[in-house]
């Protein structure tokens, strides 16, 4: 049986979106991923480009409240925040989680400058996130990267 595994941010529009998907494409033979945010908003649309230009189409994906999750039940054995740590600490207290833990990333709708730019800082997130997440697998014991 897959290991649940929920990632948390503010808006759950751009890095929880990355990290279920990378998760998903890495490691989705252990994990059932998912991604809420604490106010979700919209899907960032230079998150949406910076994952298709890895292969990844997440175009169609809504953000999803975290409240959402604690309501129906559903248990995860992993809580991942990837939002910064004053942030982190507004994420509820799940009933059932095994481990929580935070990974700490910039937010791509923080980003100024022209589009270029902000899709430029956008695919270091996106680099940062998968470069965790490939190091997690590894630790976890999944031990697949993304040229598997």
């Amino acid at each position: 049986m897959k290991k649940r595994v929920l990632f948390v941010c503010i808006h759950n529009s751009a890095r929880s979106q990355m990290a279920e998907a990378l998760l998903k494409r890495l490691c989705g033979d252990q994990f059932e991923a998912q991604s809420a945010g604490l106010e979700p908003g919209k899907l960032n649309p230079i998150v949406v480009e910076a994952m298709r230009e890895i292969g990844i189409d997440i175009s169609g994906n809504k953000t999803k409240a975290v409240g959402d999750f604690i309501r129906s039940g559903t248990t995860f054995a992993y809580l991942i925040t990837v939002c910064d740590e004053t942030s982190a600490e507004r994420c509820p207290i799940f009933p059932g989680v095994s481990a929580r833990l935070h990974w700490s990333f910039p937010d791509p709708s923080s980003f100024q400058g022209t589009p270029e730019a902000k899709l430029a800082k956008t695919r270091e997130v996106r680099d940062a996130i998968q470069q965790q997440i490939e190091r997690w697998c590894e630790q976890v014991g999944c031990g697949r990267s993304a040229s598997d």
